[in-house]
């Protein structure tokens, strides 16, 4: 049979269901083979391909997607979504096309054939594995390619397969394979010794990172709400534990819960699992992180575990899920005097602070994700977007319920990944409501997709924050250059569109929302209805943001942060008395 027909047959063999793709004519035959074998959904750009693919395998319940794109722009389009996949350790299957083998530059030229330009070298450092098939492999090949046998850590894979080998005529025996893991398991010593570390701790704290998979945090779901420690979670497990659990202490994070930074930094023992503590949630003076205490760091990635920030006294090697497990079968001791502390600084510090300053025409973003908490169902599909203003208020408030996904993509932090990673969450998750809240700037990257979430009538409830432009940046030129605003807004010559009218031209009903807007009826009748539809949530350009970990630029020109529990504004000193007393 023709090799991109043999392709489509083994992708379902590998349990591939789904195909994002934009057309092009280097994927002709990939376009042909993969439609009779796999759902197809095309898109405006690239970029929205990988993106949807991307949330799409992280949100679905066994099924996988991947992504098609053709040569030159195709790929060059489509880089960032591979980036964004690989920083937050996802799988991403992207197949792309080229030019026949007769006309490939291979090093030698800039460009031989039409629109050619070498996938391999661009996107090499970005993926766990990037090849170029200039002659068709067999399955047992094909399958560890896409599979990246070997790797503990996963992360996206781009196939380039040019025009001519899609099209050649192959002749393969059905093939079976046995994929074996290589996952380090950590022994049951070990298990023991951070057990013991607990037992003997006085205020020890458990971490709960994305390593920890969403099956494994339901199937423990029990022992971990008996745990009596503080939990906590980081952005990328945010739904891992429900924001009513008794012992749920919040996402710790430079842009995270004040009570959850307080207590995180509190702790004599940090039990980190399966969240490789970057500077994120660190926070940039990662020397200052749990500084009167001690991290046991659990980790798939040896670098990782070695890269010496922050310091870590005890790293473990292996999977986070076998290890939690493990860890939750061992006789742990109560530790209520501190679990009480904990819950105290919670309800001393309340999620939305009254410190922000908010004009009376326009609704605070702060109360808006109170609310929008409160309105949404336990199995809805929660998009935070992943850059901005909208992104980081959201993480701060949204109160998570027991079935929901949260689904970021924080690490690239790149704006205009809401809409696409929501028609990913909506298509692989048909039966769900999908919430999607993105600032004006952000969602303007990709609002070509509107048209994708239209028409393919996706259960997708859209929030835009109206601010006028990019709200992140605008406070950064406030806080450092006085108010010099460059390129930030509409009145700097950012060219925003009317909302309303703009979604009109796909049919997309749109309503402004007012402060009261949780219990209009015309908000409820729409926020329930399937399909499409827009709010427009109108923000103060002048909105205020905090709290928020601050810098300062020291005389030599560099930055200078705060630690974790010393947010901006500061506490009232009784008040900081009261809930940091072990740091005090």
């Amino acid at each position: 049979m023709k090799y991109s027909d043999q392709i489509a047959n083994w992708l379902v063999k590998l349990g591939y269901t789904h195909c994002f793709y934009v057309g092009g004519g280097n994927i002709m035959h990939l376009i042909e083979s993969l439609s009779k074998k796999l759902i197809c959904i095309p898109v405006i750009h690239e970029v929205a391909a990988g993106i949807a693919t991307e949330y799409f395998n992280e949100t679905s319940n066994g099924n996988k997607a991947l992504a098609l794109i053709t040569a030159g722009p195709g790929l060059t389009n489509i880089v960032t979504a591979i980036a964004g996949a690989f920083l937050e350790s996802r799988e991403l299957l992207v197949l792309g096309g080229q030019v026949k083998t007769a006309d490939l530059a291979r090093g030698r030229l800039r460009q031989r054939g039409i629109q050619e330009i070498d996938g391999i070298s661009i996107t090499s450092s970005i993926t766990v594995n990037s090849t170029l098939l200039d002659a068709p492999v067999d399955f047992q090949s094909f399958q560890s390619l896409i599979k990246h046998e070997g790797l503990n850590r996963p992360g996206p894979v781009f196939l380039e397969i040019p025009i001519d080998i899609q099209a050649r005529v192959v002749d393969y025996h059905a093939e079976d394979s046995k994929s074996t893991s290589k996952i380090p398991i950590i022994n049951q010593d070990m298990v023991m010794d951070v057990a013991s570390r607990m037992n003997d701790a006085q205020r020890p704290v458990l971490l709960i990172g994305g390593g920890v998979s969403r099956a494994t945090a339901s199937r423990l779901l029990r022992k971990l709400s008996i745990l009596n420690i503080p939990i906590l979670t980081t952005w990328n497990a945010a739904d891992r534990v429900p924001f009513d659990q008794p012992n749920f202490m919040g996402r710790p994070n430079t842009w995270g819960q004040r009570s959850a930074n307080l207590i995180i930094q509190q702790t004599d023992l940090l039990i980190a699992v399966g969240t490789r503590l970057g500077m994120q949630q660190t926070g940039f003076n990662w020397q200052k992180f749990i500084p009167i205490g001690q991290i046991v760091q659990i980790d798939i990635d040896t670098a990782e575990l070695e890269k010496g920030h922050p310091k870590v006294d005890l790293a473990l090697l292996g999977d986070a899920n076998t290890f939690l497990e493990a860890l939750l079968n061992q006789p742990l001791k109560d530790h209520l005097d501190w679990l009480s502390y904990a819950r105290y600084i919670r309800s001393e510090i309340p999620l939305v602070e009254p410190i922000n300053k908010t004009g009376p025409e326009y609704i605070s973003p702060y109360v808006f994700a109170e609310k929008i908490s409160k309105v949404c169902g336990d199995t809805d599909v929660i998009i935070p977007c992943s850059s901005g203003g909208a992104f980081t208020i959201m993480m701060q408030t949204f109160e998570q319920k027991s079935q929901q996904k949260i689904v970021t993509n924080k690490g690239l932090a790149s704006m205009g990944y809401g809409l696409s990673g929501a028609i990913g969450a909506a298509v692989a998750n048909p039966d769900s409501r999908v919430v999607l809240v993105e600032g004006d700037g952000g969602f303007s990257q990709n609002i070509q997709e509107i048209g994708t979430a239209a028409i393919n009538q996706l259960n997708l409830k859209i929030f835009i924050f109206d601010d006028s432009g990019y709200a992140s940046i605008r406070a950064t030129q406030r806080n450092y250059f006085g108010g010099a605003y460059i390129g930030c807004d509409i009145a700097t010559g950012l060219g925003l569109p009317n909302w309303e009218k703009l979604f009109a031209v796909w049919d997309v009903p749109a309503l402004r929302l007012t402060s009261d807007f949780a219990s209009d009826q015309q908000f409820q009748t729409l926020f329930e209805s399937k399909g499409v539809i827009a709010f427009i949530v109108p923000i103060d350009p002048e909105q205020t943001y905090l709290p928020k970990i601050t810098s300062r630029i020291t005389e030599v020109g560099s930055m200078e942060s705060n630690p974790l529990h010393l947010m901006t504004p500061d506490l009232p000193e009784e008040q900081y008395a009261r809930v940091a007393k072990y740091l005090i």
